[in-house]
Parts: C-alpha cells; sequence; structure tokens
C-alpha cells in the first residue's frame, strides 16, 4: 500500500518507537478470502502506516473460519461441532490494538461484525494478572465501508461495545468511505474516489497515530491502573461458576 506523501513524512519525523507494539486487524467482511473485500483497502492504509513505524501487523478474516455461535470460550465445549474462535482469540490477546473493519448493510455492521463482538465478549470475564477484566490495556478502533449511510452508527456500536469489554479508546478511533448510495462504485473500484478522498485519509490517519499513541502509553506504563477497577475485589453480582449469560 502506498502512503501519500503527508501519510510518509508524518511516519518519518517523529521521535516515538512503536517496535514493540503487535496488531490485529480482524476484516468482518462477509467474502472469504481471496474474494476482493473493499474494507481491506481501507484497512490497508492503517496497516501500511502501522507497519511503517515498525508494528507486527496481522489482518484476519474471520468468515475464513469456521466459527460457532454462542458467548462461551470455546463452543464445543457447549455441543458445536467445530470453532476455530480459540485460535483466533489467542492472537486477539497477543495484540495490543484492535481493529474491527466491516461493510454496511442494512444500515448496520455486518453479521460477521457482530458475531466477532459476541465472541469476544466470551472472554470479557477472564481477569488478567492485576484482577482485572483482561482486555484492560489494549486500545481498539474501527473502520467502515459501503454505500449508504451508517458509517457514524456502525462505528458508534462498535467502540462503545470495546470500550465495555474493557478496551481502551482514544480521540477519533474509527473512519470510514461510503460512495454513492445504491448499487454504485466501492472503495476499491476504480474510478470510486474512494483511496483519493482526503476526508477518509486523514481520519484513517488520525485513528491509526492515536491507537499507536495509546497503545504505546498503556504498554509504557504497564496497563491500565489496576486500583478501584479490580473485579477480583468484589463479590456482588459475581456468580464465579457461570460468569457469562446463559447461552440460549
Amino acid at each position: 500500500m502506498a502512503l501519500s506523501p503527508k501519510q510518509e513524512a508524518l511516519c518519518e519525523n517523529h521521535a516515538w518507537d512503536f517496535s514493540s507494539l503487535s496488531a490485529l486487524v480482524l476484516n468482518c467482511t462477509l467474502k472469504p478470502s481471496p474474494t476482493l473485500s473493499h474494507t481491506e483497502g481501507l484497512i490497508d492504509v492503517s496497516k501500511a502506516i502501522m507497519e511503517k513505524n515498525g508494528i507486527t501487523v496481522e489482518v484476519l478474516r474471520p468468515v475464513d473460519f469456521d466459527i460457532a455461535f454462542g458467548v462461551y470460550p470455546d463452543m464445543t465445549a457447549h455441543g458445536a461441532a467445530k470453532d476455530d474462535w480459540p485460535q483466533i482469540q489467542e492472537k486477539v490477546m497477543a495484540a495490543d490494538i484492535l481493529i474491527l473493519g466491516m461493510p454496511i448493510w442494512l444500515g448496520e455492521k455486518s453479521s460477521v461484525c457482530t458475531q466477532t463482538i459476541e465472541r469476544l465478549y466470551s472472554s470479557s470475564s477472564t481477569l488478567n494478572e492485576n484482577g482485572q477484566y483482561a482486555y484492560y490495556g489494549r486500545v481498539g478502533g474501527c473502520l467502515v465501508t459501503g454505500n449508504e449511510d451508517g458509517v457514524k452508527h456502525c462505528a458508534m456500536n462498535v467502540l462503545y461495545s470495546l470500550q465495555h469489554l474493557g478496551y481502551s479508546i482514544p480521540p477519533q478511533a474509527d473512519a470510514g468511505w461510503i460512495g454513492e448510495a445504491g448499487p454504485g462504485l466501492s472503495y476499491r473500484d476504480p474510478g470510486s474516489g474512494g483511496p483519493e478522498n482526503d476526508f477518509t485519509q486523514r481520519n484513517t490517519t488520525f485513528m491509526t497515530w492515536n491507537l499507536m499513541h495509546l497503545a504505546l502509553m498503556l504498554k509504557s506504563a504497564g496497563g491500565f491502573p489496576s486500583h478501584g477497577n479490580q473485579r477480583s475485589e468484589w463479590d456482588a453480582g459475581c456468580r464465579f461458576d457461570h460468569p457469562n449469560p446463559e447461552y440460549r
């Protein structure tokens, strides 16, 4: 992915070392690999900025995996014949930065994104070594593409969900692109104007840098302070034999 001169200059002229960070991008497209994903075109911009700064970045499409529905860490223990989510969850827990990318369908984030968030939720009751919820100390953001209204609506839902699970959300943690309403050109189609759109490129750049800055701040500080937020210190409302809502 070729960055603009402005984006290149931002990567070359600063005093921070981001090389200790890692990022995972879950592209919640409905299209399995190697089918062209317009969402991945926007993801590539953020990925290029992070890699230019020495960050290890992995991009996965959940649709490429056999992920069971449910809100438990491994649904094979609850009747599913197969569940690939645990291997994705390992990558989630190893990443300092999580970005969810998604297309808009009927004004909402994709069904794959909804399922992905549900499965992220399945590990939300796990505690880290400080007695906090396990996602504390990590940062999250989102990227949205489509041909209909809904970028801000999707971002609002996704960013709320991530912070509710324990992710830290920096300023301007979302970006998106929508083409002409209806069956028009999509982001990566020739002549769409998406890759050249200054507003989209600016917001994607802001989102990426803000994720990088906050992730580095948290990692340098040894995580999110563990005072007043330790689930291990509270018994009220906790059922230790069954921390998640009943699977229905």
